[in-house]
Order: structure tokens, then sequence, then C-alpha cells
């Protein structure tokens, strides 16, 4: 089984997949897509094609641990999967995940139109990295 790990976003959707073994991130990729019901139902597809049985959405809490409006969106997201997949759906906290992506970014040159692209993907990966870690504890 693999998992599957969500970055979403108003504009664009990271996506990330596990190994069969939950030991790697494998494929990462965007969604460019605002309208959240088609983001779901592309999460969904990939998610049955690809023998997912976890889905891991980013779940961006303030600073001091308040549920801003970010996080409210990721609560809709996780919802609407939960209607259209039978698949699991849990929230995880992802504070900072994207500034550490554009700092993975730079560290190995991207910049302008190359980080946009690519930033919600490694975000994602990041997400997925952390709760692999965390499973293996």
């Amino acid at each position: 089984m693999r998992i599957m790990a969500i970055d979403y976003g108003d504009a664009r959707t990271g996506i990330a997949v596990s190994d069969e073994t939950q030991t790697l991130a494998g494929d990462a990729w965007v969604v460019h897509n605002k309208r959240m019901e088609q983001v779901a139902q592309a999460i969904c597809d990939e998610a049955t094609t690809r023998n997912v049985g976890c889905i891991v959405i980013g779940y961006p809490k303030n600073m001091d641990g308040s549920i801003g409006a970010r996080a409210e969106k990721s609560e809709q997201l996780a919802e609407l999967l939960r209607s259209l997949c039978d698949i699991d759906v849990t929230l995880w906290d992802e504070r900072m995940t994207t500034i550490s992506a554009h700092q993975v970014l730079t560290n190995v040159g991207k910049h302008g139109k190359k980080r946009k692209k690519t930033v919600d993907a490694v975000a994602a990966s990041l997400i997925l990295d952390n709760y692999l870690s965390y499973l293996k504890r």
C-alpha cells in the first residue's frame, strides 16, 4: 500500500506518493486547478490508480497552533475526499513546509518560474517524508 501526501493550494496542489514499502517518497507532481471538487476528484483518481491506502493532507496550522483559513480549507478538502474515496484521509501538521520547500529549491539553484512550477510538489514530498518518519517511530 502506498501513501499519498497533499499540499493543497488555491491555484496549485502538490501531490507526492510513496513507494509500496512506505520507505521513500516516489513520484511528485502538481495539479493546476482552482476548483476544490476537481482537485479532489483528480486526487481520488490517482490514489485509486496507484494503490494508495492513506491520503495525508498538509494541515497548515498557525505558528501558535490555532486554526486559520488555510487549515480550514484543508479540513474541507479532507471531508470532500472522505466522501469521494474509500481511502483513509489524515490531516498532518505541516507548519513551515512551504518555506522549507523554497529553501530546498534555492539550494539546488531553482529560481523564479522554475521554482514556482515545482515548489508545491516539493512541499508535498516533505509532508510525505515527515509522515513516513513518524510511522517508522
